[in-house]
């Protein structure tokens, strides 16, 4: 699964880590403030996206050699029902 910010480069496309109802960790070349709020996209396996709201919960960052500069993990603030019942058969497993 892939993600980036709508309007915000800050990630770029990125591969989504650790992802689950709660939240998400991710890769960043731009460090983002923690309480900072993002609208996330993200690409579901299917070849769909969705919209969710997220907030910074924290960011760390990573060193040489690593896929990006900084490891920041955001937990969804805003996800219509909708969209977390599709994020759910996604994650639920096979």
């Amino acid at each position: 699964m892939f993600c980036r910010p709508l309007g915000k480069p800050l990630f770029g496309r990125r591969k989504a880590i650790d992802i689950s109802l709660g939240g998400v960790r991710l890769y960043a070349d731009e460090a983002p403030n923690p309480g900072e709020r993002l609208e996330l996209e993200l690409f579901l396996p299917d070849h769909t996206e969705l919209t969710c709201r997220v907030e910074v919960v924290w960011v760390e960052p990573l060193g040489m050699g690593a896929p990006a500069r900084f490891d920041v993990g955001v937990k969804f603030v805003g996800i219509s029902a909708a969209d977390e019942q599709r994020l759910a058969s996604v994650l639920a497993p096979p």
